[in-house]
């Protein structure tokens, strides 16, 4: 004879909502009736005296939540982990569930006291007893998920909740008999639903709108083909009944003031051991190292909420105060994540801001080969902006050619040991490739970060329409003359709009007085401002009244012809064709341009890269050593080059679209600022800022 169901239960003698500790308790304290409760609950347990054999514990004064008994621990056979809540108000009933669990001849496994996990509202066997279903994100913690495995030698699947109103697992997601999944996608992250995705196929799949969630229908009791819960809509009912089980409606509308309703009121005692199922989980955790300026520079809180915000979890275990403004701080972190992918992510973005140290400093770099030309192996790592050293035979060595989105590649010859970013289509057959995280580190140097503030702090790597254009422009003006002074280098890089705004002449006269070293663009900026320079018209508009020109729609591919017939722009200006604009000074002046073309490019000119891959070299080349790069109204190509460009170089991106440098800032970097204004009026208040200035390095 099969034994029968057990489920355990609390009768409500002391419930009530006594504090708010989720959002349904919220404009619900003491507002639940005693005596409905009681009504409510007893429905439930006599509906389920039908279907199983129930248990009670006895509630006890001053935890009204103990009628919860979902959450006194997870049993699976004769062992049973007891709960470490999470709130305090709940703490309290953890003795009392330890004690009847004691008394009715379990094993009691009890969590670390600071480890909290809340029994099976937060870990659904599957109902064919293959794995175990364990949320995380609100009041568990990813860290209880290996002991579940090992002490209960089960396959656990970690699930991360994101809607705090779905705060247990058991309030969005009910395993069925038969294999079926009751559950409310919304309340899980993407890796979550890909996990639920990959293990129950669609037919099994039942998927509830939020109007059925709110109403608890996956806290729902299955037994057999019967389901018990506080409601369902008849869409919902119709699906289950497809589905071959028996819905009984019974409501809990006092309990949902708490926040729970009839799985939350349940516990299973006798969960089947399957003898072919054995622990697993594929939670991994680190402990990584911090220091430097922890809490001053924000990177603290920035580590920490970039764990949780990847479906990770942590844990402080050492934290050392830097105790004067100098000093720097340092901390030691347990990080958790739910795979190796997740966690792979994760330390590589602690890396990007500087936040991580390899734990005991003695990892080397992992490397694999590439067994193809322009294809790296799967693992590998993506290099940042950030400068980079990584640890070969013991030793730390700079990354080369630093840059964005690139993979970084070892070579050893004899005593010699170098490291290179390169980007994917540049990497050969055989080159030793960086995979993984170990062994790299990020190098935030306090000489560095006090430079910045001093020199730039103005910029504060934000973005702001408010700030008054023209003080901005006055600490670009002092920067940009002290880097031609020094003999540093400047790149621009400018749209055709900078034409269209009137601010060829403006540009013009930075390249001819030595401020500008490269410029880069597309075929647009040079074709109008040649078309200024010939015509006195920007896409057939003359520049001089601002109203369009008979004709002029055919001025640019008419400059465009008779540039082509010389060969080049360079010959074009020696043949005293162009005889003024910006490009007429870079050729005069020396100053390298690169233009990048497109597939609605017209012409183009002769000087045009139309293929992407030499032309972003060109730009790479370009930008090598610069020590500013101005970025003036041209998304498309701002954006490249901010992916070519290290950190510590630093960037003024300019334009009315406020998307636009915030694109530009979301790079992170210190040294970078959005100005949002006309590109035309920047360029003249800089020119004529740079006009009123006396240059630092000048004697007297």
């Amino acid at each position: 004879m099969t034994e029968p169901i057990r489920i355990l239960m609390c009768a409500p003698d002391h419930y009530d909502v006594d504090y708010v500790i989720n959002p349904w308790m919220e404009g619900n304290i003491h507002k639940s009736s005693q005596e409905k409760a009681v009504e409510q609950w007893s429905k439930l347990n006599f509906v389920l005296n039908d279907i199983a054999k129930v248990d009670l514990v006895k509630g006890q004064p001053g935890v009204p939540d103990m009628v919860f008994t979902a959450n006194a621990g997870l049993v699976l056979g004769d062992n049973v982990v007891l709960s470490r809540f999470y709130h305090p108000e709940r703490q309290g009933e953890e003795p009392h569930f330890k004690k009847w669990f004691e008394d009715n001849g379990f094993n009691v496994f009890e969590l670390p006291k600071d480890l909290p996990f809340e029994g099976a509202g937060d870990a659904l066997l599957d109902r064919e007893g293959r794995w175990l279903w364990a949320g995380y994100g609100f009041r568990s913690e990813l860290d209880s998920h290996p002991y579940l495995a090992d002490w209960l030698d089960i396959e656990v699947l970690s699930l991360r909740l994101i809607d705090d109103r779905f705060y247990h697992l058991d309030t969005c997601f009910c395993p069925l008999s038969g294999g079926y999944l009751l559950y409310y996608p919304s309340a899980f992250d993407s890796y979550s639903n890909h996990i639920i995705e990959k293990r129950v196929p669609e037919s099994k799949r039942i998927a509830i709108a939020e109007a059925d969630a709110i109403n608890f229908a996956c806290n729902t009791v299955n037994v057999g083909n019967t389901v018990v819960m506080n409601k369902a809509s008849q869409e919902l009912q119709q699906h289950l009944n497809d589905a071959g089980f028996e819905v009984i409606e019974t409501p809990l509308t006092e309990f949902l003031k708490a926040g729970g309703a009839a799985k939350c009121l349940t516990l299973r005692l006798n969960e089947p051991v399957l003898p072919d199922v054995h622990a697993s989980t594929p939670v991994e955790s680190r402990v990584i190292n911090m220091e430097g300026h922890l809490l001053d520079a924000g990177i603290m809180n920035r580590s920490l909420d970039l764990v949780v915000d990847n479906g990770g979890s942590f844990k402080v275990l050492n934290f050392q105060l830097g105790v004067e403004r100098q000093s720097t701080s340092s901390a030691e972190v347990r990080v958790s994540a739910p795979d190796h992918e997740i966690m792979e992510k994760i330390v590589s973005q602690l890396i990007e801001i500087g936040a991580i140290i390899p734990q005991n400093d003695g990892n080397d770099v992992v490397t694999e080969t590439c067994d193809l030309d322009g294809v790296a192996p799967g693992d590998f790592y993506v290099s940042n902006i950030y400068p980079t050293e990584v640890r070969v035979n013991q030793q730390w060595i700079r990354v080369q050619k630093q840059r964005m989105d690139g993979a970084i590649v070892i070579k050893e010859d004899g005593n010699n040991t170098t490291a290179e970013c390169r980007i994917l289509r540049d990497l050969d057959k055989g080159d030793r490739v960086v995979v993984g995280v170990d062994g790299i580190r990020t190098v935030r140097k306090k000489s560095n970060r006090d430079k910045v503030k001093e020199e730039f702090s103005f910029m504060g790597a934000g973005v702001s329409s408010e700030r008054r254009v023209e003080l901005v422009v006055e600490q670009i003006a002092w920067e940009l003359r002290q880097i031609r002074d020094r003999g540093g280098k400047v790149v621009v890089t400018a749209g055709p709009v900078v034409i269209h705004t009137g601010g060829a002449k403006h540009l013009s006269s930075l390249v001819r007085d030595g401020y500008v070293q490269g410029l880069l663009g597309g075929n647009a900026i040079a074709v109008h401002d040649m078309e200024q320079s010939l015509m006195g018209t920007s896409l057939g508009v003359d520049m001089q009244k601002g109203t369009p020109v008979r004709g002029g729609h055919r001025h640019h591919l008419k400059v465009i012809n008779q540039v082509r017939r010389h060969g080049s722009i360079a010959k074009a200006v020696e043949a005293g064709l162009v005889t003024k604009g910006i490009m007429y000074e870079c050729v005069k002046n020396n100053v390298p341009f690169a233009l990048a073309g497109s597939i609605r490019d017209d012409g183009p000119l002769p000087d045009t890269q139309m293929d992407l891959i030499k032309a972003q070299s060109e730009y790479a080349q370009l930008i090598e050593g610069a020590d500013m790069i101005l970025m003036l109204s041209t998304m498309l190509h701002s954006i490249g080059v901010g992916n070519m460009t290290p950190a510590g170089v630093k960037m003024v991106c300019v334009d009315i679209n406020p998307a636009v440098v915030t694109k530009l800032s979301d790079r992170g970097s210190v040294e970078s600022v959005g100005v949002v204004t006309d590109v035309g009026l920047f360029l003249s208040l800089l020119v004529n800022q740079l006009d009123k200035l006396t240059s630092p390095y000048q004697t007297i």
